[in-house]
């Protein structure tokens, strides 16, 4: 969506700190022997206590609140009562809702407890690269350009980008225009960003995958060669300058 008024950008705001506050939280309330579907409970209340609906239920009847993938599970993971989760797994949370006709989504991979599998530098190059490509967004800027500035920070590490997941437009709806912001240089991708737009940025940063594939339950997509993957996302508002970051709250970057 185009921010045209002052009363669409405070519903962004209230729906963002609402997806923002129950990221960051569910984070926090995450711990080993857990299972994933008492964590997605756990947000699913905060989302309620907001009067927010989960986006991609209401979107697409996935069967949870939020997505929870866990270790070789790249995103869309399905909350479940027998996946308990365990001391060093690299957990993703995604976590979008609805709140009073306007949308936002936000994720963050992070390590549970000790680093004992050394997933936190895949991690920190994730959030590290959302960080700079965020910050080299305003209107005029070509998507395919900070493509490209994804996927080479992420080689610069010794890292790949998942070509088949993307960022996308966001407001009125979970996805909207622009529909594709891939990790990469799309060079059919002449499309600019335009101030004032709302966009979800995310990073998809692994380890020896280029292709997400789906599993047979639907939803779970796992890496076609394997690995770990690490996501982290932000709904921001496009500006001429420095965005407005509309899902800071979540403190992913701290």
């Amino acid at each position: 969506m185009s921010i045209t008024n002052e009363t669409e950008l405070l519903g962004m705001k209230k729906v963002s700190e609402a997806v923002a506050f129950t990221l960051k939280e569910m984070c926090k309330y995450a711990q080993p022997g857990m299972t994933t579907k008492e964590l997605d409970d756990f947000g699913g209340k905060i989302l309620a206590n907001f009067g927010a609906f989960s986006a991609p239920f209401k979107t697409y009847q996935f069967p949870g609140h939020t997505c929870i993938s866990v270790n070789q599970e790249f995103c869309h993971g399905i909350p479940s009562e027998q996946r308990k989760l365990k001391e060093g797994d690299l957990i993703n949370i995604d976590v979008s809702a609805e709140l009073n006709g306007f949308w936002s989504d936000n994720g963050n991979s992070f390590v549970l407890g000790e680093d004992i599998h050394q997933h936190q530098t895949l991690v920190n190059a994730s959030k590290q690269i959302l960080h700079k490509a965020i910050h080299n967004i305003k209107g005029g800027v070509r998507i395919s350009d900070i493509g490209h500035l994804i996927e080479t920070e992420a080689k610069k590490r010794g890292y790949q980008v998942i070509k088949n997941l993307t960022g996308h437009g966001v407001g009125r709806s979970l996805h909207e225009e622009p529909s594709e912001i891939a990790n990469y240089k799309d060079r059919f991708n002449l499309t600019r960003f335009r101030k004032n737009t709302v966009v979800a940025i995310e990073t998809f940063i692994a380890t020896k995958s280029t292709y997400a594939e789906t599993l047979s339950d639907g939803w779970t997509m796992v890496g076609n060669k394997g690995g770990f993957m690490a996501q982290h996302e932000h709904t921001i508002v496009v500006t001429n300058g420095k965005p407005i970051i509309l899902t800071e709250m979540n403190e992913i970057w701290n």
